[in-house]
């Protein structure tokens, strides 16, 4: 274990925010992300360096008519074919996203069971179940008995080969229910996939689902606290899909330090008010959330005060190896890797999500994003990143979900914050990440705290969606920008998924392709570190191939490439300029 207690420059300071003086002054000043108008559905907007394409309210059956409703709060979102999937505290809803611009509802199914992670896999839709009063059956009455067959807590799994009727299969139960849940693919295995359950509620009754116990390890070894569960679902006997191990992915971590509210929001716990699951001393008993990267047989594990590395090249027992702490980080979110697994970045919730952490007066360090450099099966820490734009006190805003956005050659992410809404950033270099484009809106109430904002944000197939608590399904573009060429966005585009689970994290691979050459060569114009002569030749040479046919463009390519190779070695940017030379490679091929 690592405590990282950095001394820190105090708030606004270039050096923590990860700018330089260039990038800060390239910012909209004033930023226009402050003093945004109120309201539900006619709040102010700014934007910078990308624009709003559509938003769509929720349909009729998640929409409450005169003010956001707690039980109606949108959560996360998984994407398959044209369709995207939003969960909801209530249910579920489906898209058509075939266009944009028009995103038209497919299916809108009532069943709350808490906040309702989804993810998706062929005709297959598992959505987390957590609430005590959800049930098996879906129905709105609840279950009142502390003992019932009929609650749902755990994963549930539907038959969406008929979209507009899908089918409840099986819910797997298990004994802390699910707070979110992770899917995972084996290319060894196509027969089946697998769920890793994090769930962080109380331990439901040994009388309810056997096997289910509270108890300390000492005294009970079998205990449901202490471990992850690990789910397999064959994919074509859905009803077959069973626990099949509960890794103890904390043993022998002791309980780490965390930092508590800032002082004006300390508050005394009221008297009579059930604690969290936890052993005195003892580290974390469960997961927030759980990234896999099955490419590279590693998972991030947001856990209860740790930053937590895990070899998962057995996927149905991943084992730890390396545990990160850090007395600036509250409640570890979510993780993800940058796309060479070289870095890893954990959000920190801190509050919870539900609490304004983006104020003037907040610490940017936390509630921020942290950034590692993995060093073999160990994490190093670098640096932090939070939103730049202090927001209000009526605006709950804390780090949340994000996905890396397919620039080659760079890390470039999209993350939401609730109502600090939809923030773009670069993090290639570790210890300098910088903002490069946002959307925000202005709080839901003026007066008062009205959760709503982005749950989650992601890029999928060439735009990014955003999951609006209150809202609905935003969908937005990034445009070109000083930080960022249309030759980078074309060939971000480049990059296709048939589906996507953002906690499964796929290794981005790009096509052969003359516009991703170009990509590499406006980077090393934008970093000013080879001669300019030299970068100028490249250029021509790379234009004139493109415009030649057969064996002359085959040549052309071939020269260009043995020249980047020489190169190389002694260039300021020999990384990029070997990537430059894989291309130019592949498309003489």
């Amino acid at each position: 274990m690592r405590i990282l207690s950095p001394s820190l420059p105090a708030r606004g300071a270039l050096a923590l925010l990860g700018l330089s003086a260039a990038v800060a002054h390239a910012q909209p000043v004033p930023d226009t992300r402050v003093g945004l108008k109120a309201g539900w559905f006619d709040a102010g907007e700014a934007t910078w360096n990308m624009k709003l394409v559509s938003a769509t309210p929720p349909s009729d059956a998640f929409l409450s008519k005169n003010a956001p409703d707690a039980r109606l709060k949108n959560s996360d979102l998984a994407f398959s074919g044209t369709r995207v999937f939003q969960g909801n505290y209530s249910g579920w809803q489906v898209w058509d996203i075939a266009d944009p611009r028009k995103p038209k509802l497919r299916a809108a199914v009532v069943c709350p069971g808490s906040q309702s992670d989804v993810t998706v896999y062929g005709n297959l839709l598992f959505v987390s179940a957590e609430a005590v009063a959800g049930r098996v059956d879906c129905g709105l009455e609840g279950v009142e008995a502390e003992v019932s067959k009929d609650r749902a807590r755990g994963i549930r799994i539907f038959d969406i080969s008929n979209i507009e009727k899908p089918k409840s299969i099986k819910v797997v139960q298990t004994c802390r229910g699910s707070h979110t849940n992770t899917l995972v693919t084996d290319p060894n295995d196509p027969e089946n996939v697998y769920i890793y359950v994090s769930g962080s509620a109380g331990v439901r009754s040994n009388q309810e689902l056997e096997g289910c116990s509270a108890g300390a390890p000492d005294a009970d070894p079998n205990t449901a606290l202490f471990r992850i569960e690990v789910i397999k679902v064959p994919v074509k006997n859905p009803q077959a899909a069973a626990i099949v191990s509960s890794p103890r992915i904390f043993e022998g971590l002791g309980e780490a330090k965390r930092h508590g509210d800032a002082p004006g929001d300390r508050r005394e716990r009221p008297e009579g008010a059930p604690m969290r699951p936890s052993v005195a001393g003892r580290g974390p008993t469960q997961c927030h959330d759980i990234t896999t990267y099955p490419a590279l047989g590693l998972a991030g594990g947001a856990c209860s005060g740790y930053g937590i590395l895990l070899d998962i090249k057995d996927i149905k027992n991943p084992k730890r190896l390396y545990a990160a702490a850090d007395t600036n980080m509250s409640a570890w979110h979510s993780a993800t890797f940058s796309n060479d697994g070289s870095k890893v970045l954990f959000s920190d919730e801190w509050g919870g999500g539900s609490s304004p952490r983006c104020r003037a007066t907040d610490k940017v360090e936390w509630g921020a994003d942290a950034i590692f450099v993995r060093k073999g099966d160990s994490l190093d820490f670098r640096s932090y990143f939070k939103l730049p734009a202090a927001q209000t006190s009526q605006e709950n805003c804390v780090a949340h979900n994000g996905s890396l956005i397919p620039v080659p050659g760079r890390e470039i992410m999209v993350q939401s914050w609730y109502q600090g809404g939809i923030d773009v950033f670069d993090w290639t270099n570790p210890d300098k990440a910088f903002e490069i484009a946002y959307f925000d809106r202005g709080p839901v109430d003026a007066t008062r705290l009205t959760s709503a904002g982005h749950w989650s944000a992601y890029w999928y197939n060439g735009y990014i969606y955003g999951s609006e608590i209150a809202r609905g399904l935003d969908v937005l573009e990034l445009t070109p920008s000083e930080f960022l060429s249309q030759n980078e966005l074309d060939a971000a585009k480049l990059v296709k998924f048939a589906y996507f689970n953002p906690q499964e994290q796929p290794k981005l691979v790009w096509p052969a392709a003359f516009v991703v050459a170009r990509a590499y060569t406006d980077q090393l114009a934008r970093n000013s570190a080879v001669p300019k002569a030299w970068l100028d030749g490249v250029v021509t040479q790379l234009a004139s191939a493109e415009k030649a046919k057969g064996s002359a463009r085959t040549s052309a390519l071939t020269a260009l490439a043995s020249q980047l190779d020489r190169d190389a070695a002694g260039s300021a940017e020999a990384a990029r300029v070997r990537a430059l030379s894989d291309v130019v490679k592949q498309l003489a091929q």
